[in-house]
């Protein structure tokens, strides 16, 4: 639970970086309670199309109210830890912008999110998996 509120507490610290852990604990923590949200607030709806049976979520009244509010409180946290991931790999912030790209640019920053970070300190800071990572010996 701690690594899922983590970027509540750094709420808009761009600078540093931060682990896989840390973004997708978090990006998990958006999931479950927007899920939970909709679960209490949201109507199920099904449709047919073309043979097949789709199903979705809607959330409407007070419902709509929670997850906007839940949303826009959330959202200065998801771009600093996304900037500070990308911090990680020793990658500029300014490639969020890939999200502008229809589908590539999801793609791009999906697999992007995925990668290691770099080993030791890099020109954002400290290696988060070992901040005190320091070679006696050089």
């Amino acid at each position: 639970m701690e690594w899922m509120l983590l970027p509540y507490r750094r709420y808009a610290e761009f600078t540093g970086r931060s682990r896989r852990k840390e973004y997708w604990m978090f990006a998990l923590f958006q999931f479950l309670v927007s899920l939970v949200i909709g679960a209490l607030f949201g109507q199920t709806t099904w449709m047919g199309m073309g043979g097949m049976m789709t199903g979705s979520m809607i959330v409407g009244g007070t419902g709509s109210l929670i997850q906007n509010l839940f949303t826009l409180v959330s959202l200065i946290p998801g771009l600093a830890v996304s900037v500070r991931r990308l911090h990680d790999q020793e990658r500029s912030g300014w490639l969020l912008l890939l999200v502008l790209i229809p589908v590539l640019g999801w793609f791009a920053l999906l697999v992007l999110m995925l990668l290691s970070g770099t080993a030791g300190t890099n020109r954002y800071g400290p290696d988060p998996k070992n901040p005190y990572d320091t070679d006696v010996f050089s």
